[in-house]
């Protein structure tokens, strides 16, 4: 499946545009061994051989729009630099091509994926592309992950839930995002690795074994079980990211809240 579609990916880039794809390396859960078919994305990082013009966009708009790679646009400039900022680039999420705005797939983790698991496809070996990645950057960026998108994020929806009936059906995809999302950037953060969602429900049990049980759950359900989650369960994972969430930011941040 992989091999099909990122084959067919170079094939109509190379037809569509000759010359402009110059490097393609796999990232995402392909690149960590996580891949599952039917829920995972297939994620690249492709470097062109110069900027994308307004026709290169609309080709490639269209490409992605038959072809389920998803992944940024890196220029000669932009990919010698390792930008973390959020720069202008172009990028593709769920097959829909974003130009002209801030690409937020830019973040130290991405390249520190690239950097130990890049899978290259095109152009030269990962280790030869001088990855730069600052392991202090990537504590800071997973750190302020937890607090200002997991924990806010959780925060706005508790109200909202605990109105809910308690033993409703809960969709089983949302409460594992949860429940093992956070779990993943505490490990990098503790130990400068990455691991998948799958990894990160032991992870999670380990830490925190009154939420094992969940985790468990979790992992089954993103293994393909048919498992059934509740209000109970959403508002459990809530706690869940509190609880990685301070956990991390108390054994790795500063005591006063900075990193």
């Amino acid at each position: 499946m992989i091999d099909t579609v990122t084959r067919d990916y170079l094939a109509a880039a190379d037809a569509a545009l000759p010359g402009f794809v110059e490097g393609f390396y796999l990232v995402g859960s392909v690149a960590v061994g996580a891949y599952q078919q039917g829920r995972s994305d297939i994620d690249a990082m492709i470097f062109t051989s110069r900027p994308a013009s307004a026709d290169d966009l609309a080709v490639l708009r269209d490409l992605h729009a038959k072809v389920a790679v998803d992944g940024v646009y890196l220029e000669p400039a932009l990919a010698r630099t390792w930008p973390t900022d959020r720069p202008v680039a172009p990028f593709v999420v769920d097959g829909d091509l974003r130009a002209g705005q801030p690409c937020g797939e830019l973040t130290p983790v991405v390249w520190l994926i690239l950097q130990r698991y890049g899978i290259a496809l095109r152009g030269p070996a990962v280790a030869d592309l001088g990855v730069r990645v600052d392991p202090d950057e990537v504590r800071r960026y997973n750190l302020d992950n937890l607090r200002e998108y997991w924990q806010a994020n959780a925060h706005n929806f508790r109200s909202y839930v605990e109105a809910l009936p308690a033993g409703e059906a809960r969709d089983a995809t949302i409460v594992a995002w949860y429940v093992l999302g956070p779990a993943r950037l505490h490990h990098t953060a503790a130990t400068g690795g990455i691991i998948s969602k799958i990894e990160a429900g032991p992870y999670l049990a380990s830490l925190f074994p009154e939420y094992a049980e969940l985790a468990g759950r979790a992992v089954r359900h993103r293994a393909g079980e048919d498992v059934a989650f509740r209000t109970t369960d959403l508002l459990m994972a809530f706690d869940a990211v509190d609880a990685v969430a301070e956990d991390a930011w108390r054994r790795f941040g500063h005591p006063d809240g900075t990193t």
